[in-house]
């Protein structure tokens, strides 16, 4: 009677919870997956088929009961289907009757089923799951319907937008789950403390899955199951990068492709050098040099790290860090050819040239997308031409927050929607100069006429160490073009400012031009008068005199806000 009403409500759950999600099923990979599935699984029964007849004569002698249980699970898009275990606990009413969780020193396990949940052995039979397309190896571990209709909607229909697995991240993370609950607040406890976190990583799984992460699941599953590796407990970012995916994507994918270039290379340089003297060193010869070479070359990247950096990302003086490898390799080269097989196999000049232009082909395929853009932009520039998709940009200020905008204006999804035209400083030693790839264009005077020159659509202010009456002023220079002005803030100060830093001027004397935010009402004092207190108080911080700077200001401030008599102020320069 329980049976049937709990089947007639979870027959309507799927349809309450389910509405199939826009998530990226690439076919290739999920027909693989399948086929991966397939004929792991039918090898699997096949070759445990007498470990599982051996489990199933311990469970007939260790209690009374059917060898296998069966409960019904939460599988892909809210179907349900029923899991297949080797059964772990007593056949009796108690066991079917207490939570669908299994804490630590639960009295409904048996002595056997203890031994077997702790090895995972009792999931082996999953693998029929697997061979009917219930399941698959990797995926979110199926839940309790009970449990699982209580997620949130986006969860659920994320997580059982896959078919769920016999383990995953979540399953190596939680594998010892039964020690962290609780028998008297079982459910509770995994509601509150586990599910979550299960959860999570199951999202985090169906996000990034790939057929390298199924591989690297599969791999820390059997390394944390050993008996003298049960502790091991791998971080979370390991887990979803870890050793194959490191090994194909950091190492073998840049041998291959480091060895295929230097046999590209050899056979070039081979063929050049034919035209001058005789070489007859073959194919087969070359291929071994080019793997040889391209070996020692990888190598040695993997020993200095070379191969940690994301040259997506990577600066120019990371290409420094590709020579000290390819100095050893190229000696080593030049060793092997000298003294291997009693005498030289190739000329040493061509092993050079060879190892000169792989050298090249390392650095064009490591920042290729960034070399092709460059040489785009140049052309279009020369050309007089531009995307018309993209917003003609123009950056107020040369330093530290001009740079950082500059650099991000020019490089990932900024790079598709921005043209930085150039900056605009009014430090003279800067004009004409070129800074983080951007042409200095001229000064604050000259804003109005590059707007219009350029056709500029939008300006980026970016200058943080002038005094609001200066910044004000410049400001509307930029308000009185048609383009449009985005302030940026001062980034970089503010995490200056997170950073204890220790300085070693005297405190007493410091002083900032922000101390002027707090200076009241400015109307009617002119933008020259202003340019020349300016000038007078950069003059005396140049002589190195703080107090009379220190001084200055208080005058200054003092004739602002009126606290001076007429005679006093008089006294001012340019008053």
């Amino acid at each position: 009677m329980e049976e049937s009403s709990t089947r007639n409500f979870y027959a309507s759950a799927p349809s309450q919870y389910w509405v199939a999600p826009n998530y990226n099923h690439p076919l290739l990979r999920d027909m693989v997956k399948r086929l991966g599935d397939i004929v792991v699984s039918l090898l699997g029964l096949v070759l445990l088929s007498p470990l599982f007849l051996l489990i199933a004569i311990l469970i007939k002698r260790d209690s009374p009961g059917p060898v296998f249980f069966r409960g019904q699970r939460m599988g892909r898009k809210g179907n349900l289907f029923r899991i297949i275990k080797f059964r772990t606990m007593y056949e009796q009413p108690e066991s079917y009757q207490g939570p669908g969780i299994t804490s630590k020193d639960d009295p409904r396990v048996t002595r056997l089923g203890r031994w077997l949940r702790r090895t995972k052995l009792n999931e082996l039979p999953q693998l029929w799951n697997v061979l009917i397309g219930e399941m698959s190896l990797v995926g979110p571990r199926p839940e309790d319907p009970l449990i699982s209709t209580t997620w949130p909607k986006d969860v659920f229909q994320e997580v059982l937008s896959v078919r769920p697995g016999i383990t995953s991240p979540a399953s190596v993370s939680y594998r010892n789950e039964e020690s962290l609950l609780n028998s008297k607040e079982v459910i509770p406890l995994y509601l509150e403390s586990v599910l979550p976190s299960k959860l999570r990583l199951d999202q985090l799984y169906v996000r990034h899955r790939t057929l390298l992460l199924d591989l690297d699941i599969l791999f820390w599953t059997f390394l944390v199951l050993l008996p003298k590796l049960g502790t091991l407990s791998p971080a979370e970012e390991r887990l979803f990068f870890g050793p194959l995916s490191v090994l194909i994507k950091r190492h073998v994918s840049w041998f291959t492709i480091d060895a295929l270039l230097t046999f590209i290379c050899i056979g070039v340089v081979g063929a050049f050098w034919r035209s001058f003297e005789p070489l007859n060193v073959g194919r087969a010869k070359s291929l071994v040099v080019a793997i040889g070479f391209a070996l020692l070359f990888s190598l040695f990247n993997a020993i200095m790290g070379v191969n940690r950096i994301s040259w997506k990302q990577a600066r120019f003086l990371d290409i420094f860090n590709l020579i000290p490898a390819l100095g050893i390799a190229t000696i080593a080269a030049l060793l092997a050819n000298q003294f291997l097989g009693g005498r030289p196999l190739l000329p040493v000049g061509l092993v050079l040239i060879s190892a000169s232009m792989a050298f090249l082909g390392f650095v064009f395929v490591r920042y290729r997308s960034r070399l092709l853009s460059g040489v785009l932009s140049h052309w279009l520039v020369m050309r007089g031409k531009a995307w018309p998709a993209h917003e003609r940009a123009l950056i107020i200020g040369g330093g530290d927050t001009g740079q950082f905008i500059a650099w991000l204006l020019q490089n990932g999804r900024s790079s598709q929607l921005f043209r930085v035209i150039g900056i605009v400083d009014d430090d003279l030693y800067k004009q004409g100069t070129r800074i983080g790839g951007v042409n200095v264009l001229g000064t604050r005077n000259d804003i109005p006429h590059l707007i219009a020159k350029h056709d500029i659509g939008i300006i980026f202010f970016a200058i943080h160490n002038i005094s609001p009456i200066e910044r004000a002023y410049i400001q509307n220079i930029c308000a009185s073009t048609p383009a449009r002005l985005v302030i940026i803030p001062d980034v970089l100060a503010a995490l200056q400012h997170s950073i204890p830093i220790a300085h070693s001027y005297d405190k007493t004397t410091a002083f900032k031009w922000d101390s002027v935010d707090s200076l009241g009402n400015l109307d009617g004092i002119p933008p020259e008068q202003v340019v020349t207190w300016l000038g007078e108080l950069d003059q005396k911080a140049k002589a190195g005199d703080f107090s009379a700077v220190h001084e200055y200001i208080h005058a200054l401030r003092a004739q602002i806000l009126g606290e001076v008599s007429l005679h006093k102020a008089s006294s001012l320069p340019g008053r």
